[in-house]
């Protein structure tokens, strides 16, 4: 082969590679480079994932989804300050829009050796316009996905937020902290060789890993069961002056938590405007009380599945009952005589209450508190969850059982409660309470969450029983104003006074009033807790949460179409 040829073969592979690059880089590259050119921001916005959603059902419309929880684009606005040619004039034209001081601004844009700053997040369509509209040159905007809750402040707690630190955003509290790992999803990343002064090489190798984007959670909760619960609940605690209330509905059978609520709220779409970060914790979950009498329940139904009671079991009530140096008085501070055990928890009588611990024994009685799921966690797959506190049960002594058995002395928590009351409105059988419904991957997989059984707590002849003695709680006792007209409703009020922080005994004049029960009481469709903390005009919780249950409940039956069963 001659010179001539070699030379001109040669020329002809150089023009051939150079032409091999130029397409790899111009062709199937484009979408690499551009995010190059337009600069380092906008391509690590390419390489990060979008956030899964978290959508809720609405048995009102067909089941249909609606989201609670969606990520909504917003202009993040930029500056390249090499390309500036008047930093100042940029600086006092721009500052006005953005809510900048023009002089701060000024020096933000008038470092020459910088390639990019970062100038304003979360801008509008119309601020743009504006900005843009001013045509100078090296100010730019690109696009960033900021979390957007369409439903506002309710089930605020309920979801918690995505906050921003130094190590970027994250959820927080609620489901958005429990799933926060799910939801991300998984970072992409790049890969590329570079020259000596760390710029990217255009013909050099690379390697991207594309990110994987966030899971979608459906939730059990019913949107519009949720709204109508939380306005309720907003509408009672200020109606009361009360301090903060929640409220809990779950389905008995499934243990799906059908909504969840918390007063005071707040707007996750602007968490930082919060006066006290306490408001961010599900009180519902997360704050464990003295529940006072509607833990009567309980301890009633463990002396009918022990067979030491029945609801016609004799009881003469002297008014008190002394334990050692200690005495425990009616919360009437009367001596009812001659009553039934179905008086005793119509008329929420304390003494009773002892009797029937004492039937029991101290032991008998903590294994079936643990068994209602007191002193753990509900496993909910809430950020924030507390497990009560049951220990002064285990203590030697029968004051602590005994004042254990009437809701004084332990603490829970109002989830815990509903999840017990949901047991015996299913016959005994206790379900493990979920929030999640399905978990959807970007693969394409579904999880499905199913109901799971944990125990049977009581019989179910116990369970029937008890659900009988609720219903006289509120046919002829305390619980009257949670009645709903046309309907059995079976539930106990509990007035639960508020142990000192600063020492030993409760506050003066400080209550919680907690309504627990469930309906229809022949076949049950939901049960529910509701709390009222520290209500300013009524002392007891017949005239605070009662009558709360009593609006909510009567919007269930409505709502899902349940037919009166009596006149």
């Amino acid at each position: 082969m001659s010179r001539l040829r070699l030379l001109r073969l040669g020329f002809f592979l150089f023009g051939a590679l150079i032409f091999g690059q130029l397409f790899r880089i111009q062709v199937l590259g484009h979408d690499f480079y551009a995010a190059l050119a337009e600069g380092q921001h906008d391509l690590f916005r390419q390489l990060f994932p979008e956030r899964g959603k978290i959508y809720a059902r609405d048995r009102a419309s067909g089941d249909q989804e609606y989201l609670l929880a969606t990520n909504r684009p917003m202009h993040l606005l930029y500056a390249e300050p090499f390309r500036l040619k008047d930093p100042l004039s940029a600086a006092r034209a721009i500052a006005p829009l953005i809510g900048e001081e023009p002089e701060k601004l000024a020096e933000k844009l008038s470092n020459k050796d910088e390639r990019y700053r970062a100038l304003a997040r979360k801008l509008d369509d119309e601020t743009r316009a504006k900005i843009e509209a001013l045509g100078i040159g090296g100010i730019g905007f690109s696009e960033e996905e900021y979390r957007f809750y369409p439903e506002g402040s309710v089930a605020a707690q309920m979801l918690g937020f995505v906050g921003e630190s130094e190590r970027g955003r994250s959820g927080r509290y609620g489901i958005e902290g429990w799933f926060d790992k799910e939801l991300t999803g998984a970072q992409g990343y790049l890969e590329s060789e570079k020259d000596p002064g760390g710029r990217a090489i255009a013909v050099g190798n690379r390697t991207v890993k594309p990110a994987k984007d966030g899971s979608d959670l459906v939730l059990t909760v019913d949107r519009t069961v949720q709204y109508v619960a939380c306005r309720k609940l907003e509408e009672w605690v200020a109606r009361h002056g009360a301090e903060r209330g929640s409220v809990v509905i779950v389905e008995p059978d499934t243990g799906a938590v059908i909504a969840l609520c918390n007063a005071p709220a707040f707007d996750p779409n602007d968490y930082g405007k919060v006066e006290d970060i306490g408001v961010y914790n599900d009180t519902a979950a997360f704050d464990a009380y003295e529940p006072g009498s509607i833990f009567k329940t309980i301890t009633m139904a463990a002396g009918l599945d022990t067979d030491k009671i029945s609801p016609a079991t004799p009881f003469d009530d002297p008014g008190e009952v002394k334990i050692g140096p200690y005495t425990i008085r009616n919360s009437d501070l009367k001596a009812h005589g001659k009553v039934t055990m179905t008086d005793v928890l119509a008329e929420s009588l304390n003494t009773g209450m002892v009797e029937v611990v004492h039937r029991l024994g101290a032991p008998t009685f903590l294994t079936y508190v643990r068994d209602f799921g007191f002193g753990q966690k509900p496993g909910l797959e809430l950020h924030s969850e507390a497990a009560g506190d049951i220990e002064p049960l285990e203590r030697k002594g029968d004051i602590w059982s005994a004042t254990g058995s009437y809701g004084q002395g332990i603490t829970v928590t109002a989830l815990q409660m509903a999840a017990a009351y949901a047991a015996l409105a299913n016959d005994g059988m206790m379900m493990k309470p979920y929030i999640v419904e399905e978990i959807r991957r970007a693969d394409g997989t579904v999880e499905k969450r199913a109901p799971k059984a944990l125990r049977r707590v009581v019989s179910e002849r116990a369970a029937r029983l008890v659900s009988g003695m609720l219903t006289a709680v509120v046919e002829r006792g305390h619980g009257k104003r949670a009645g709903v007209p046309g309907y059995w409703i079976g539930g106990k009020t509990g007035t639960a006074q508020i142990a000192r922080k600063d020492g030993p005994g409760y506050e003066i004049g400080a209550t919680i009033g907690s309504f627990a029960g469930y309906g229809p009481i022949d076949d049950p469709k939901f049960a529910m807790v509701v709390r009222i903390d520290r209500p300013k005009d009524v002392q007891f919780a017949e005239s605070s949460a009662a009558p709360l249950f009593g609006d909510i409940a009567k919007f269930l039956l409505d709502y899902y179409q349940i037919p009166p069963t009596r006149k």
